[in-house]
């Protein structure tokens, strides 16, 4: 093991667990599940834009993107950049709207804004197991990134970070809740710009300069330096494959759209926007181009996602490393914590209150729950991260294209079309769960394209044919206004 690498991390996390504690004592009194699962609605514009950003930058943004990066190119860089209008679209298309009618109806998750508005349980149901299910995978994804970086970078074996990591990131997330999730997404946000200009700086520096690093990945493979990418991957259909799976349908992601209901004004939607796009441009563009670049530096690399580990460790003094490392780090566990704190809300809120709706006023029984339930999923995804595959950027976009084929249309549809109902929802939803799933799971990419894009295109019809023999919503029911 390396003490100066592990000596600044270690301090790292201490902040982490200070910032937690610093949040449970500043929880307001009132209702329990707002405020452990929205902080009250209470975020500012910096916060707010570095929450999202934070979240939705996770370990394949600074460990699956970079090593992809690594294997096909500079071509990836151009094609990771088509993430930069994510925060945008998901402030301009839920925004205002989404938060307004959230607070009408008391909305403590996504599915309690889809029961407002279609009022179906089964709907509810649906969605919350499609929700526990994606979040699995898409959390074990982050577990392998954070051990795979502390197996590489501090020379822990993996086992053994896997249980430091994920067990720290269970107990302050189900400590906290998130209040102490967004605080920990402000200061993860800054050390995730620093770490990436430092070790861009770094890399480029240890190259040669950015002309040299170029023409030695054209002596490696002419392919690294075109916009087609090695391997020829990168072709007109899987581009528009990506944009739409990792841009467009973040708008349908649920832990997304919940920081979408949890800021405290227009002004701060508006800092928002700015603040997110510019922070992930930064980040996306940074570490995506470390990691190609990193080929000339570490030609001979075995597993593409050790590239931004294994360059921290050789271009960055032993200290400047171990800072490094909290970057990453912090991608990683803010993405987890949100994850984790909407799988423990849609346990707690959708599935457990909706079938034992009177212990809503049980405070001290739901504030146990809550934390046991939050602990208990951290446990479990940790067991299922003990052995990981290969490239764990193809796993954590299986799970991201899982979430937006279930929730993207009834989500946007449900906010824009008065006419939408719960038959056209439900629909929309097992077409595209069911479309999704057989396509990645037998690998078919029709005409070139991703499974997301068919599985959106017919999820979208069956949400137009469905809410033909569907009822009209009832005037009780959340009406768009």
């Amino acid at each position: 093991m390396q003490t100066e690498v592990l000596l600044p991390l270690i301090a790292y996390l201490l902040l982490v667990f200070g910032l937690s504690v610093y949040a449970y004592t500043r929880r307001e009194q009132g209702n329990f599940l707002t405020e452990y699962f929205l902080g009250n609605r209470s975020m500012g514009g910096f916060v707010l834009a570095m929450t999202l950003t934070a979240t939705y930058i996770s370990a394949s943004s600074f460990i699956g993107g970079p090593g992809a990066a690594y294997k096909f190119g500079l071509g990836w860089v151009l094609l990771a950049m088509i993430q930069l209008p994510a925060v945008w679209l998901s402030l301009g298309v839920l925004g205002k709207k989404f938060a307004i009618l959230a607070r009408r109806y008391n909305a403590v998750t996504l599915n309690d804004m889809l029961f407002a508005r279609y009022q179906s349980r089964l709907l509810v149901w649906l969605a919350s197991l499609s929700l526990l299910v994606a979040f699995l995978g898409a959390m074990t994804v982050q577990f392998i990134g954070g051990a795979r970086l502390l197996e590489t970078a501090a020379g822990i074996p993996y086992d053994t970070g896997l249980l430091i990591f994920g067990i720290s990131i269970a107990l302050y997330t189900a400590f906290g809740g998130f209040r102490a999730s967004v605080l920990n997404d402000a200061m993860q946000g800054l050390v995730m710009l620093l770490g990436t200009i430092l070790l861009l700086v770094a890399v480029i520096h240890a190259a040669g300069g950015l002309h040299s690093a170029v023409d030695k990945l054209q002596q490696i493979d002419p392919k690294l330096v075109s916009a087609h990418g090695g391997g020829d991957v990168l072709s007109l259909p899987f581009m528009a494959s990506f944009w739409v799976l990792v841009c467009f349908g973040v708008i349908g992601l649920p832990h997304t759209a919940v920081r979408c209901i949890s800021y405290k004004d227009s002004k701060a939607v508006h800092r928002g926007i700015v603040l997110g796009t510019l922070v992930v441009a930064v980040l996306m563009f940074g570490m995506h181009l470390a990691g190609a670049l990193g080929r000339a530096i570490l030609p001979d690399l075995k597993i593409p996602d050790q590239v931004i580990p294994t360059l921290m460790i050789t271009v960055l003094p032993p200290y400047a490393a171990g800072i490094f490392l909290a970057a990453p780090m912090a991608a990683i566990m803010s993405t987890i914590n949100a994850q984790l704190l909407q799988s423990s809300a849609t346990i707690v809120k959708d599935l457990y209150l909706g079938v034992k709706p009177e212990q809503l006023t049980n405070e001290r029984k739901l504030k146990r729950f809550s934390s046991w339930a939050t602990f208990v999923l951290g446990l479990l995804v940790l067991l299922a991260a003990w052995r990981p595959p290969e490239m764990i950027i193809w796993l954590n976009l299986l799970a991201f294209g899982g979430l937006e084929a279930v929730f993207l249309w009834p989500l946007v549809l449900g906010l824009y079309w008065e006419r939408a109902n719960a038959t056209g929802a439900l629909s929309s939803m097992i077409v595209g769960a069911v479309c999704y799933t057989l396509l990645a799971s037998i690998d078919l990419h029709i005409a070139g394209l991703h499974p997301i894009v068919p599985s959106l295109l017919l999820s979208l019809l069956a949400f137009y044919v469905g809410n033909t023999f569907g009822k009209p919503p009832r005037e009780t029911a959340f009406k768009p206004s």
